[in-house]
């Protein structure tokens, strides 16, 4: 007797979104150094038609999470904070990667974090696209 196949949960996802008629999902990935490109790739890819999720925001910007210079103690449990904050957005962008059906980076430098992310991309099967191709880690 043959009993059906069980779905994975990135199967159930796919078909979840088909089902729903849910646009194609790019997540923008890169170097937070180049915010404004990825903005400017947020408009063409929405203008295209498609659903985008970028990075929320620049940890090396001003963003109203910063820390006290003139309070020693603060200081330390804030960078403690950061840190953890730092953690958490990483495992948030995964996430995003997971839930995307494609991944574009931006900008003409690849870091180590970036690397990672593009690594991580295609473990799961998914493609990587680059604004530019020359800066791909196997180009």
């Amino acid at each position: 007797m043959s009993y059906p196949q069980q779905l994975t949960p990135e199967q159930k996802l796919v078909e979840a979104k088909q089902q729903l008629s849910i646009p194609h999902i790019v997540v923008i990935c890169g170097s937070t150094r180049f915010m404004a490109e990825m903005a400017q790739a947020d408009l063409r890819e929405t203008v295209a038609g498609r659903i985008v999720v970028k990075p929320g925001f620049d940890m090396k910007s001003p963003h109203g999470l910063g820390i006290d210079p003139a309070d020693a103690e603060a200081e330390v449990d804030a960078q403690v904070q950061l840190q953890a904050l730092k953690v958490r957005l990483g495992e948030l962008h995964r996430a995003k990667i997971r839930l995307a059906d494609e991944v574009l980076i931006v900008g003409d430098y690849i870091g180590d974090s970036t690397r990672a992310e593009i690594a991580y991309a295609r473990s799961l099967g998914k493609p990587v696209r680059f604004t530019h191709p020359e800066a791909a880690p196997d180009a």
